[in-house]
């Protein structure tokens, strides 16, 4: 069955909720409402990875995560908590509070994979994530080979990277980067290509939500793109797709109960 990570963005600027949960009453209240609704996960993120984000210090992203964290595992300590950081100290003070997962948009590359030696001395699992360049220059005319094949090598070389650091295979999981340097057909040629890299056998996570690809084919702004959001998380699942990280997590879990129920039938 597929899991799903529960999208807490404790910053000011993120693309879809930027400066909703940035005080931390209303993000812990947010929290409860995401278990409530059903989420597997709580990926939570202090700083935005939106094209053209700014970067902010790891002290400032400390500052706003990890006092959530503290909440989270004070009240339900039973969920699994993901860590949204490419940054090494950032992760590891968030795993010393309980976080069991690190959600790398840098795929283990920032900090001369710093990272890697972090999430092997604590045995947490990780999210390599695939982005073409960095959140401040990724949409600025992306371009491939092959989308499919260049992800694919990627991974390769990542989870050897990984792995030569002691991270254990079955503690990867991928991430093909919707929206990270991709244009609205790349996007869709991973959803649609989506089982290619289970031959990695590895679990693949997909992050769909609101994103920009949606409301270019919709012509919608980010508040009114929901029914996308559910079209391209269930054509995720029906391809292979492990986890899901979403914002709208009672109607994804709604929608992927059906889907599930027709296949199982």
């Amino acid at each position: 069955m597929v899991k799903i990570a529960g999208i807490l963005n404790i910053t000011p600027d993120s693309f879809s909720d930027g400066g909703k949960y940035f005080k931390l009453s209303d993000a812990l209240r947010h929290a409860e409402k995401l278990i409530s609704e059903g989420a597997d996960i709580l990926d939570v993120g202090g700083e935005s990875s939106r094209p053209g984000s700014i970067v902010i210090s790891e002290n400032e992203e400390i500052r706003r995560v990890i006092p959530i964290i503290r909440q989270i595992k004070k009240k339900i300590p039973k969920i699994p908590i993901s860590i949204d950081t490419y940054k090494s100290k950032v992760a590891e003070i968030a795993i010393d509070e309980g976080a069991e997962i690190v959600n790398d948009i840098f795929g283990l590359g920032f900090q001369n994979g710093e990272m890697a030696d972090i999430v092997a001395k604590k045995k947490v699992s990780v999210v390599i994530m695939h982005m073409l360049g960095t959140p401040q220059n990724m949409q600025k005319n992306p371009r491939y080979k092959n989308i499919i094949s260049d992800i694919y090598r990627y991974f390769e070389d990542r989870i050897e990277f990984a792995k030569s650091k002691g991270i254990r295979k079955e503690k990867i999981i991928l991430d093909p980067g919707i929206g990270f340097g991709k244009t609205v057909r790349h996007n869709l040629m991973i959803f649609k290509h989506l089982s290619e890299f289970k031959k990695l056998k590895l679990p693949v996570m997909l992050g769909p939500s609101r994103k920009s690809f949606i409301g270019k084919l919709l012509d919608t702004d980010v508040c009114d793109r929901l029914e996308g959001t559910i079209a391209a998380s269930l054509i995720s699942v029906a391809n292979g797709a492990d986890f899901l990280r979403v914002h709208d997590v009672l109607q994804i879990r709604k929608a992927i109960a059906i889907f599930e129920a027709i296949q199982n039938a």
